[in-house]
């Protein structure tokens, strides 16, 4: 049902003309390449053909500024798989925004999301709930306020494309119930770590 063929079609489509941009496959990790001497386009590349990389490439590129889309890869540093404490707790605060908007791509491509804290080799281990809850919050606040114009024109297409009823609703990304499990597993998690440091 999703295939990547599809949304590099539905990226082109909306924004190669008026972005010069263009969605690229690529065989090795993920990038953002500006125009050059060497491509006359900007290129989200994405990993390896798969969906949801090019879905969470895509939600940086929306979420980024016009002057960090003329830097490769926006002019952000990425630290790898092991990070410390302190970067990871810095690569989650600069990942809320482009996977909540991620997330929201997925509900119109009609997907399962995933959050990722991306840190399998580090010396601190993620709490996945609560990232996942910060995650959910910028959701909240996308559906109350409104998405970004470049994210919301790409929910719209997706939507179209895979016949997903708009607008999107709070229900559609976590019912009552899961919002309730996850904050519960949050507080269970916390108080654990709190009994651990009595």
């Amino acid at each position: 049902m999703h295939q990547y063929q599809d949304l590099i079609k539905i990226f082109d489509q909306i924004f190669f003309s008026s972005f010069n941009t263009r969605l690229i496959k690529g065989d090795d990790e993920p990038i953002y390449l500006p125009e050059s001497t060497d491509c006359p386009y900007n290129q989200v590349v994405f990993a390896h053909g798969y969906f949801a990389s090019g879905l969470h490439e895509i939600s940086h590129w929306c979420i980024a500024g016009e002057a960090r889309r003329k830097q490769v890869d926006f002019g952000y540093w990425y630290e790898p798989d092991g990070r410390t404490q302190a970067q990871q707790a810095l690569f989650e605060s600069v990942e809320i925004k482009p996977q909540a908007l991620e997330w929201a791509f997925c509900i119109a491509a009609q997907k399962s999301f995933n959050v990722s804290v991306d840190n399998l080799n580090g010396d601190v281990e993620p709490n996945a709930n609560a990232f996942k809850l910060k995650v959910f919050e910028q959701v909240k606040s996308f559906l109350a306020n409104g998405f970004p114009e470049r994210g919301e024109m790409f929910i719209q297409a997706l939507a179209s494309f895979y016949q997903t009823k708009l607008p999107l609703t709070l229900e559609q990304f976590l019912t009552p119930f899961e919002q309730d499990k996850l904050v519960h597993m949050q507080m269970t998690k916390d108080l654990e770590v709190d009994n651990a440091e009595v």
